[in-house]
This record gives structure tokens, C-alpha cells and sequence, in this order.
């Protein structure tokens, strides 16, 4: 399941860099919140303070209640590092695994 939330979320984050309506925009900050909350929820039943913290962070920084307002450069640099994140800890989760 970790794995879909994780794609899932670096495509919304990757779509972020095309111009959609603003919609589009809510729509990831409300995804994005509720699946790195249930990322931060998978990793403290794991133990993993790390990834809990991190995803807390991720939740609160794309949370649609109180926006961020950080500009749409520094908003698609955060995306596009955000994504790169998720895929890469897809990467190293699989290597754990086998």
C-alpha cells in the first residue's frame, strides 16, 4: 500500500508543473496531506522516528487549512524534490526487502 500512496504522490506532485487550474492545486495539498499522514502513521507503528518526522513534516508543509505561500518557483522546486524522495525511498524499501 505504501508503495501506491508513494507513486500516487510523485505524480500529483510531478502534475504540479504543468499549469492546471487552481483546483488541481487544492486537490494535491488535500491528497498529499492525507497520504503523508498515513505514511507517518505506517512508519511510528514501525518504530521509524525518521520517516515519522519527515512525513509529519511533509503533511503540515501541504496541509490545505493554512497555506504556505512560498511562490510557484520555490513550490515546483519543492515538488519535484519531494517526488524524487518518494521514489527514491521506494528504491531503498525495496532493497530492505529482498
Amino acid at each position: 500500500m505504501q508503495a501506491v500512496i508513494k507513486i500516487t504522490l510523485a505524480i500529483l506532485l510531478l502534475g504540479c508543473l504543468i499549469h492546471f487550474p487552481y483546483g488541481y492545486y487544492q486537490f494535491v495539498r488535500f491528497v498529499a496531506m492525507v497520504g503523508f499522514a498515513y505514511l507517518a502513521l505506517e512508519a511510528h507503528q514501525k518504530n521509524q522516528s525518521k520517516q515519522v518526522f519527515i512525513y509529519v513534516v511533509l503533511a503540515l508543509l501541504f496541509q490545505p487549512l493554512i497555506k504556505i505561500a512560498l511562490g510557484r518557483t520555490i513550490w515546483n522546486i519543492v515538488d519535484v524534490l519531494v517526488a524524487i524522495g518518494l521514489l527514491v525511498s521506494l528504491k531503498i524499501n525495496q532493497k530492505t526487502n529482498e
